[in-house]
């Protein structure tokens, strides 16, 4: 889950935005027919584009999640962390191809 929060954050990060991230709560599956299925661990949570968690649901029960976002506050990320202004967008060609092998 910590991979899971930190890329996320990342993201926010990044991109000098607000992210909603969502996560599901409860098990899938049914291991009396051999379905190992699958658990969910919750957590949604909004992130402000400095990365820093501004809401966060539990990891136990359905939620709606409200946070407030400052579209101020993204402008002044971008403008005084500008990650996104710096971006190379000339060497971005190569990824764009279908990489084959050889």
């Amino acid at each position: 889950m910590d991979a899971w929060r930190t890329i996320q954050r990342g993201h926010a990060i990044a991109n000098g935005v607000y992210v909603a991230v969502v996560n599901r709560v409860g098990f899938e599956g049914n291991p009396a027919a051999g379905d190992p299925g699958i658990e969910f661990w919750g957590n949604s949570f909004v992130a402000d584009s400095f990365g820093q968690t501004v809401a966060q649901a539990s990891n136990d029960k359905e939620e709606i999640l409200v946070a407030e976002c400052d579209p101020t506050k993204s402008e002044d990320t971008r403008r005084n962390w500008p990650f996104l202004r710096d971006r190379r967008i000339d060497a971005y060609e190569p990824i764009l191809k279908r990489w084959l092998g050889k």
